[in-house]
């Protein structure tokens, strides 16, 4: 499609309404921002049905007209502050395409960039990691996509939306303490998402819809936004020009969460949390005719907000490498790589009470232990057991019991951990003095816990290395060696250690998994 007119803006928002309505209940469980357990998915759909059904009603035949008659019907039937918000989304897009009869990748641009602005004026203080953000990130992208054509352009916002979406948990932090992104963010790109499915040429199916009738449980609500202190929602509307800054003076002495907006030609939507109706009312009253009033009591029959824990116990495991990743994922635990920058994320997105983390290399166990204090300080059971490398993991991970109370286990794993011998070959990345004498760059490493004790040149033998590395450790003893192949380790080596260990130490067996880390040719755990 190369340009939207009015039959495209109408089947856009049929489907947003459907998607809205399959997604509704998902989008209210992950609300957390201000209040937990919100009905921002729930909000979210009865304005965008409101805007539909009067798009149905209005005979458009432009791109403006249709875009006009959907932000007015979404302006009147707003519900929340979600619903507000994305009344002025509509608003902007209409306003930016009124007088066309169609709208290509420019128009589609400049509605964007209108609408961000509308939607952020529309909220007293703006707050980064919501639903703002994520328009803001959309229409920037828009602005800044190099081409004209209208797929291009809408493909870019959409892209740019989903992103900054998956972004809100690292600007607020209370998304990440529980693990989800911004509820009011994610039903707007699914309203994107929507939009470039129309425009690219995927099929959206005509479904007919009508306004929700005025129910009993219609007049109940929990509570979205904004402090516990006040006990009733009101919205209204107001047709004209109406004292717009003193009403909204008028109504912060009343109460919070208050918006008044406006569709651009003379139609204003009002919203207050409070606990004196009347003089919320009566404020509208001294500034025009209020009309579609709908007082809303937060519900006392609200369930409690559900636990952000919906599981017991999760273990996760800090090791590079797709085929250690998949090893430990076999044995249930969740991989994770060893850039942490966002374990605490992955931590609350467990949504598990106790969660134990397992690192890999010694490198990630103080990071890690700085992001259990964070999650600790949340609510949340989270502890580092002290294994240095993935063999080490592997060993504790292999004597967990969830049966067990979650200290004992942490207990028990700690202690298989710290009986299994970690070995490694690695190549030399610079000239250095060790133990057993000096090294060059390319040469090749064996280490045990942590210190060099063999060293060959880059041309050695990696089998033989190994073989000898393994040696070194099992003099100690041991009954049980793990090796995990790395990036570029040589074909055969685990056939030739298998080979050797048949023959020098029948005794012991052995278990040899690809790995596919980097930096590490080899690593071995002896147990």
């Amino acid at each position: 499609m190369q340009a939207l007119d009015a039959g495209a803006v109408r089947r856009w928002a049929d489907a947003c309404v459907r998607s809205l309505d399959a997604h509704r209940a998902d989008i209210d469980r992950i609300n957390v921002f201000p209040v937990p357990d919100g009905d921002t998915g729930t909000n979210l759909l009865q304005t965008m049905r409101a805007g539909l059904d009067a798009l149905l009603r209005t005979p458009a035949d432009s791109v403006g007209g249709a875009l006009t008659a959907l932000a007015k019907g979404a302006l009147a039937g707003a519900r929340g502050n979600s619903g507000v918000i994305l009344s002025q989304v509509l608003r902007g897009l209409a306003e930016a395409a009124r007088e066309a009869s169609t709208a290509g990748g420019v128009a589609l641009r400049a509605a964007l960039q209108r609408a961000d602005v509308l939607a952020t004026a529309a909220v007293a203080d703006p707050t980064p990691g919501t639903v703002l953000t994520v328009l803001h990130a959309a229409a920037e992208a828009a602005r800044d996509c190099p081409s004209d054509d209208l797929d291009a352009v809408v493909t870019a916002a959409a892209q740019a939306g989903a992103r900054a979406l998956a972004d809100t948990p690292r600007l607020l932090p209370v998304l990440s303490r529980a693990g989800v992104v911004d509820a009011g963010g994610r039903g707007l790109v699914l309203l994107l998402d929507t939009l470039a499915a129309v425009i690219t040429g995927q099929a959206v199916e005509h479904v007919a819809t009508s306004a929700s009738p005025r129910t009993a449980d219609a007049l109940t609500t929990a509570r979205e936004a904004g402090s516990a202190d006040y006990e009733y929602e009101v919205m209204y509307l107001l047709d004209g020009e109406p004292d717009v800054d003193g009403l909204r003076h008028a109504l912060a002495a009343l109460g919070d969460c208050v918006s008044v907006v406006g569709d651009g030609d003379g139609l204003w939507t009002v919203h207050v949390h409070c606990t004196d109706v009347g003089a919320a009312i009566e404020a509208g009253i001294e500034r025009g005719r209020p009309h579609r009033i709908t007082v809303n009591r937060f519900a006392d029959q609200v369930a409690a907000p559900a636990s952000r824990f919906t599981r017991d116990r999760v273990i996760v495991a800090l090791v590079d490498g797709v085929g250690t990743a998949r090893l430990f994922e076999t044995e249930g635990a969740v991989a994770h790589g060893t850039d942490l920058s966002d374990l605490l994320s992955v931590v609350t997105g467990t949504r598990a009470r106790h969660v134990t983390l397992l690192p890999g290399d010694p490198a990630t166990r103080t990071a890690a232990a700085a992001v259990a204090a964070q999650a600790v300080d949340a609510g949340q059971d989270v502890v580092v057991v002290p294994t240095a490398s993935p063999v080490q993991a592997l060993a504790a991970l292999a004597v967990h019991d969830p049966s067990r109370r979650p200290g004992d286990d942490v207990v028990a794993m700690a202690d298989a951990a710290a009986a299994t011998r970690r070995g490694e070959i690695t190549v030399s990345e610079r000239e250095a003095i060790t133990w057993v004498g000096r090294c060059r760059p390319g040469d090749l490493l064996g280490m045990v816990d942590g210190e060099v004790v063999l060293i060959e040149p880059r041309r050695a033998d990696v089998a033989d290395l190994a073989c000898r590395l393994v040696d070194r450790m099992l003099a100690l003893g041991g009954e049980l060696v793990t090796a995990l192949l790395g990036e570029g380790v040589p074909e055969g080596l685990d056939r030739e250690l298998e080979e050797h260990l048949r023959s020098a130490h029948p005794e012991v067996e052995l278990a040899a998994y690809p790995g596919g880390q980097a930096g590490v040719l080899l690593a071995l755990g002896v147990e």
